[in-house]
């Protein structure tokens, strides 16, 4: 199982919104998705229908590793079951490790290598269930504290989420340097799947000259096609729908973004350049 961290420092950028395009290309793909929700806002969880039994939370999960398994905490998404009417005979399916606040007492500056190591236990240790699927996103807070480091101690990969706006490329730029620390540190076969622009306005002259800015500091870890800001994903997100089962052309063209995003991550950057410029004030 392929296992890529939707990691962002700054705040509002849209990394949820890119998490839940990249499940819908994946379930529309026909593979097998786990989405682990790590952010304790648990935004991700509501907008991918989630129905939940008796199954616990990503929070208690990680409190009790020794106790539970993965799947103890794995839920349906409703995203499989319209999936499966569009596409009848479909392979792909959606599942949830479902997001809660409790999950904040993780996230914290100061987890040793027990703390940072639990998600990544409970992944392994599960081989069954893990097995269960080709790819697993984690939607991490937008911090660099405990839960987004336990959710790099576990991938294989972290997708960086910037907005084309001054603050928001200097913290991507940041979240590089402290990735190649950790990396040093705890997880020496962490990789960076890429860049990618979101929220992108294309008639704002400064958006502009930020996303060329973005194309030279971070040259081929950026990704390709730059996501345009597009007011029908904040609707599909509201109806609790897949993007891909949306109607209109601006979902489609939408739909399709997420797609090259999606085979973008086919291909993880072994070794990064060295960034050594900084964003223009």
């Amino acid at each position: 199982m392929h296992v890529v961290s939707i990691t962002s420092l700054k705040g509002g950028v849209g990394k949820t919104t890119v998490t839940l395009g990249l499940a819908s290309a994946a379930l529309h793909a026909g593979l097998r998705v786990l989405v682990v929700d790590l952010d304790p806002h648990a935004d991700a969880t509501t907008a991918l229908a989630v129905r939940r039994g008796r199954g616990i939370d990503a929070g208690h999960l990680l409190r009790n590793a020794r106790r539970y398994r993965l799947a103890d905490a794995v839920a349906a998404s409703a995203w499989s079951r319209e999936e499966r009417n569009r596409v009848p005979g479909t392979t792909g399916r959606l599942d949830v490790v479902p997001g809660s606040a409790y999950s904040g007492i993780f996230d914290r500056p100061d987890l040793g290598r027990r703390d940072l190591n639990r998600l990544h236990r409970l992944l392994t240790r599960d081989e069954e269930t893990a097995a269960a699927y080709d790819i697993a996103l984690i939607d991490c807070p937008p911090s660099l504290n405990g839960l987004t480091r336990i959710a790099w101690t576990a991938s294989s990969g972290v997708l960086l989420v910037a907005e084309p706006a001054l603050f928001s490329v200097a913290g991507t730029e940041r979240t590089l340097r402290a990735m190649d620390l950790f990396r040093r540190e705890y997880a020496p076969g962490l990789r960076t799947a890429g860049v990618v622009a979101n929220r992108v306005r294309q008639d704002v002259p400064e958006q502009a000259f930020r996303l060329r800015e973005m194309e030279r500091m971070f040259a081929s870890l950026l990704l390709r096609p730059a996501l345009i800001d597009r007011p029908v994903l904040q609707q599909v997100q509201g109806a609790a729908h897949a993007v891909h089962h949306w109607p209109g052309a601006d979902a489609a063209h939408a739909a399709r973004d997420f797609d090259a995003v999606l085979a973008g991550l086919g291909h993880l950057v072994e070794d990064e350049p060295e960034h050594a410029l900084q964003p223009s004030a």
